[in-house]
């Protein structure tokens, strides 16, 4: 196997997950990343369920621990930020089964670990792609070009390699009629074991702790045709869809036009038929992005520990590997992908009776009974 190439497109959580189990195995492993670094804004995510084993095998689990954001609940206010109702944001007593940490620090970790034993090439993406019965030809928008027996797309919600080998996103993109954007802001925080979650109809605006790096979400339903190549319509869309809100609306939209470093785009799924074509696999967001509502960070980290297993099954069958991969992580993300629905309506309700039967309905409940719904970020 020491001979065998693969190139992994986007640096993100799957991507460097993939990367490293495959190096550990013995392949000789790229990973290029668009981005020249990391981005600060984003929320945290959860690192759960059958991913925890994983970052403990990985070796990264006791500083993930030490990251953690200590978050344990999301509280729902209102416009003068009284608690109207209160969820926990952890499913397990046990606070050594389960974390949330800031996504850069995730990724983080995951780039110290892939970094040991791969090729790393920033600020560049995947320009062509030509296949033979041998393998793929790889030319790079801005580095000489390459030939892999393999192809990861790893590279997210908006995947070049998708595109490239599978088709344009339209095909498989399922907007679901909402949008979110974050930002870093130095907003006081009162407790920082809380998210403040406050809505309009229509409308939330979260604050989140992050373990001392806290920021605001905005997360918001509508129809608009959005193109996630204009930066500048996202900024529009918060600014317009925000204005006159109460609670701290005024202060968030004021560090929202400010920052130079903000996240924005539609709550979107993928749906792709088929995830592998010919020497082409897609991985995490590319492959059936489970949208904000769901466990993109711990479903990214299960599925490319998932496609590195089936390729050591396989190890002189790509194609038998790519199929059990797919088969085993479909059946993984399916009751994850229908959470989202429910969560979208529990965090974003569209009306405001809607949001009087939600506090009415939370506020019945044991506290201890009530399940995990807090949002998450983009997770490839």
């Amino acid at each position: 196997m020491a001979d065998r190439s693969v190139l992994v497109s986007g640096a993100g959580i799957a991507g460097l997950t993939a990367a490293f189990w495959l190096a550990k195995a013995g392949w000789s492993v790229t990973i290029v990343e668009r981005a020249a670094g990391a981005r600060s804004s984003g929320s945290p995510v959860d690192v759960r369920a059958g991913a925890v084993a994983i970052a403990r095998q990985m070796g990264i689990w006791p500083r993930l621990e030490d990251a953690a954001t200590g978050v344990e609940r999301l509280v729902f206010v209102n416009a003068d930020g009284r608690p109207q109702a209160t969820i926990r944001t952890r499913q397990r007593a046990n606070h050594h089964e389960e974390v949330e940490v800031a996504r850069n620090d995730l990724v983080g970790l995951l780039l110290e670990k892939a970094r040991e034993n791969s090729h790393i090439i920033r600020d560049d993406s995947i320009a062509a792609l030509h296949h033979d019965e041998g393998g793929t030809d790889v030319e790079f928008q801005r580095s000489p070009s390459g030939r892999f027996d393999l192809v990861i797309g790893a590279d997210g919600l908006h995947s070049g390699v998708r595109r490239l080998a599978f088709g344009p996103e339209e095909q498989f993109s399922r907007p679901l009629g909402m949008f979110v954007g974050t930002v870093r802001a130095p907003v006081p925080i009162e407790d920082p074991r809380s998210v403040l979650l406050y809505n309009e109809p229509g409308t939330s605006l979260t604050i989140h702790p992050a373990g001392g790096k806290p920021g605001f979400a905005f997360i918001f339903r509508g129809q608009h045709a959005f193109d996630h190549r204009d930066a500048d319509q996202g900024r529009r869309l918060v600014e317009s869809t925000y204005a006159g809100g109460g609670w701290l609306t005024t202060f968030a939209l004021k560090e929202w036009g400010a920052s130079d470093d903000r996240y924005f785009d539609a709550v979107t799924r993928i749906d792709v038929p088929q995830w592998a074509a010919g020497r082409v696999v897609l991985l995490g967001d590319a492959a059936s992005c489970i949208s904000l509502f769901g466990e993109g960070s711990s479903s990214a980290i299960v599925g490319a520990k998932t496609l590195t297993d089936a390729l050591a099954a396989h190890p002189n069958d790509h194609a038998a590997a790519f199929a059990c991969y797919e088969n085993t992580h479909r059946k993984h993300i399916r009751p994850l992908q229908r959470s989202a629905t429910i969560a979208s309506r529990l965090l974003v309700p569209q009306t405001r009776s809607g949001i009087t039967v939600r506090n009415t309905v939370l506020n019945a409940l044991p506290f201890e009974h009530k399940v995990r719904t807090a949002p998450s970020s983009d997770s490839h």
